[in-house]
């Protein structure tokens, strides 16, 4: 938002996000968009399928999730998750070379998703 708050992208948009405080997911069916209760988060910030005017990527902690596959030019994998706190801001505008950083924590999702 131009106050510099978070608020989601589609759904409930009115609604701000706080960075570290845990948050229930809500369910808040609009027309046109498929009803889906939990919060909508990527393995890795990508989402080609979106502008990424104004977007923020944010580095997140989840609770009680599953995994939802998408094609890739829906940004692949997608977790849906009940409860989620917003760690911190990752960059506003990241650019291609920067997308290859993960924490330790999403590497180790990526991980158990592919096997390994």
């Amino acid at each position: 938002m131009k106050d510099g708050s978070l608020s989601p992208l589609f759904i409930n948009q009115k609604s701000r996000i706080p960075i570290g405080v845990w948050m229930n997911a809500e369910l808040h069916p609009k027309k046109g968009f498929a009803v889906r209760k939990g919060w909508h988060c990527t393995l890795e910030p990508k989402a080609p399928h979106l502008s990424e005017k104004n977007r923020v990527w944010v580095e997140v902690e989840i609770e009680d999730f599953e995994y939802y596959d998408r094609p890739e030019s829906q940004g692949g994998t997608w977790v849906l998750a009940q409860r989620m706190r917003v760690i911190k801001e990752i960059n506003n505008n990241i650019k291609d070379q920067e997308k290859s950083v993960i924490t330790d924590d999403m590497m180790d999702i990526i991980n158990s998703i592919n096997g390994k």
